[in-house]
């Protein structure tokens, strides 16, 4: 081979070289990108600000959607703990959620919304028990310990709203505090 030969050659080798190595970059800045639409995306779901919990549920596979319902199915459970869920109660439900961020327009309000309209499926109940049970050993205790608190305190609120008579009496029927205390024993483990 002469030296023009090898120097095209070489020349071929450096621009598939680079070729491929740029469509590798180019991959990761795609990833990269992907990544931050679904951190700011479950960041909005879960709304918290610890990036490290954020990030170990992306790693651990739990996207927005998945977080989503596993944050609201413990609002429906309380919703429905006696039975039915009254107009009244479902607008103070409603606004309970809003105070926590779930406003009826967004996905969750109206995954929220459809979920205060009939009553839980056992099977979907159950399903997220068991999901639960899977990831909880994946987390960290202070990423429990999160998890914990928020799921607890949006299930009091609700109850809380929907509760009560008049003002008078406990604002938590013994069946939401029932459910509250199932979750709260689900969410110790």
């Amino acid at each position: 081979m002469d030296l023009d030969g090898l120097n095209n050659a070489g020349k071929s080798l450096e621009d598939a070289f680079f070729a491929k190595e740029n469509a590798r970059l180019l991959e990761q800045l795609r990833a990269k990108a992907k990544r931050e639409e679904r951190r700011k995306a479950l960041r909005d779901v879960i709304q918290i600000t610890d990036e490290g919990l954020v990030d170990h549920l992306l790693d651990l596979g739990l996207g927005p959607e998945t977080v989503l319902a596993v944050t609201l199915i413990p609002l429906a459970m309380v919703a429905w703990a006696d039975g039915s869920i009254e107009p009244k109660e479902r607008e103070a439900i409603q606004r309970a959620a809003a105070e926590k961020g779930i406003v009826p327009e967004s996905v969750a309000g109206q995954v929220l919304n459809s979920w205060l309209t009939e009553p839980l499926d056992a099977e979907l109940v159950s399903t997220w028990r068991r999901y639960i049970q899977t990831i909880w050993p994946s987390l960290t205790p202070h990423e429990r310990a999160e998890v914990r608190k928020m799921g607890l305190e949006r299930a009091r609120t609700v109850a809380e709203a929907a509760g009560g008579f008049l003002g008078i009496g406990s604002r938590i029927s013994a069946q939401e505090k029932a459910v509250i205390d199932d979750l709260a024993t689900l969410l110790a483990g």
